[in-house]
């Protein structure tokens, strides 16, 4: 079987269904959805509650929600909007866990000396915005895959293949959490979206929302590391009579060294829509109890961006050879490491039927020709989707402007929505879905 040319026109038909659908997009609903999803703390590994509830959006929208347990804490959410059988499947996908937990206790003083508004799991509305962890990311994403689905569901658009949603846990890069009771490390990483297509939600093709008003169809992965350099335990009252080497200060040299090679690394593997960066994200070493001593080992972790045109093996081989130059510039060091965690970068061609959907509910939304966002550093669950094989294209919200309740940084970007951008992305779901989901399929 095959599928015929997607081009950027769409029947008279489609475009009847579309705004059908589009008009049933609100955005009441949208921060209805926003703020029930706030309110329910979701860190990763403890998404079932929030699971939940979303199963009983879908459900109830008439979507056939279901809840998918991965263990009895953690859980997707996914939902189905059957077609007739004569077109392709499209699924829609959004991670439903929060970058951090929202509580003093493990965020504090990491993310700062206190837990601002915005970090923690309670909504608050701002006129056109909604306030509150991950409100944005991912959360604004995921509601606004629920209203584009709920709209094409509502407008009884004759869908010939599947629409599919899916709400997935562990979406953020990261372990497990050692806290709470949790024992399992892999909560994160996209575990979520691995777990859901192995247990069969399948579909043809599949848009991720993430963050960005562009669609994407290539993204990087990330590669982490472990070092650890060692020196000897000692005694500060001794430093001057026995031999001293201290860990910390010989890992700060490794790590200076590490900060100046990121940016070249960089300019390396920059092309396509990605720039690949580095950055050394935490440092242990010694008893903080016992400052009178130094450690024997100081370890660190670094998380490198790959390109989709590099292997985990290629930049474990460049990574090698940084640390070597390190050393052999200072040949006082000893310095070994792993890598502990692998995630290629993923590419979907640009000719994609999925891509050229998106692409074009983009144009028909702007007005333009399309203008992709280029530089790209961060990455989500469209590689576990691209790596299982689905062709996959991405397409987020802008950032938060001047009017928005907060200034602009880091966390406001994540926990802060702008209900007008959701209602954009939703529209542009809508268009993406009912191009593709209303097309027949027709023999090769």
């Amino acid at each position: 079987m095959s599928t015929p040319p997607l081009t950027a026109s769409l029947t008279a038909q489609q475009r009847t269904w579309i705004d059908d659908a589009c008009a049933r997009l609100d955005a009441t609903r949208l921060t209805e959805l926003v703020v029930g999803m706030v309110d329910i703390p979701s860190p990763t590994g403890e998404e079932g509650p929030l699971a939940a509830w979303l199963a009983g959006q879908l459900d109830a929208a008439g979507l056939a929600g279901r809840v998918q347990p991965l263990d009895d804490r953690q859980a997707n959410a996914h939902g189905r909007l059957a077609g007739d059988g004569t077109g392709e499947s499209l699924l829609l996908y959004a991670p439903i866990d929060t970058f951090t937990v929202g509580d003093p206790a493990e965020d504090v003083p990491w993310i700062g000396p206190e837990l601002r508004a915005d970090m923690r799991p309670r909504a608050q509305v701002h006129g056109d915005h909604v306030l509150g962890l991950g409100a944005s990311n991912p959360k604004g994403h995921g509601a606004a895959v629920i209203a584009a689905a709920e709209a094409v569901a509502h407008a009884g658009v004759p869908l010939r293949g599947d629409l599919l949603v899916g709400l997935g846990a562990g979406g953020m890069p990261t372990n497990g959490r050692a806290t709470q009771g949790l024992v399992r490390r892999n909560t994160g990483q996209g575990v979520g979206a691995s777990f859901l297509l192995e247990q069969g939600v399948w579909a043809d093709h599949a848009v991720i929302a993430k963050p960005g008003w562009a669609v994407a169809w290539e993204e990087v992965g990330l590669c982490w590391f472990e070092v650890r350099v060692h020196g000897a335990f000692s005694y500060v009252g001794s430093r001057h009579r026995m031999p001293y080497r201290n860990a910390v200060g010989h890992a700060a040299t490794v790590i200076d060294a590490l900060e100046r090679w990121f940016p070249q690394y960089s300019a390396r593997h920059t092309d396509g829509l990605v720039a690949p960066q580095g950055v050394v994200a935490s440092v242990e070493g010694g008893w903080p109890r016992l400052a009178s001593a130094t450690s024997a080992l100081c370890r660190f972790t670094v998380d490198l961006r790959t390109s989709p045109r590099s292997t985990p093996a290629d930049v474990r081989r460049e990574f090698s050879a940084a640390i070597a130059a390190i050393v052999a510039e200072h040949p006082d060091l000893d310095v070994d490491w792993d890598m502990v965690l692998a995630i290629p970068g993923t590419s979907t061609p640009q000719d994609a039927p999925v891509v050229a959907a998106a692409i074009a509910a983009w144009e028909e939304l702007e007005g333009r020709p399309h203008a992709p966002i280029v530089a790209n550093s961060g990455a989500t669950d469209a590689n576990i989707l691209r790596n299982r094989g689905l062709p996959t294209a991405r397409i987020g919200m802008d950032r938060i402007g001047p009017d928005a309740p907060i200034p602009l940084d880091f966390p406001a970007g994540m926990n802060v929505v702008d209900i007008r951008e959701a209602l954009r992305l939703a529209r542009h779901l809508v268009h993406t879905a009912v191009s593709l989901c209303t097309r027949e399929r027709t023999p090769s």
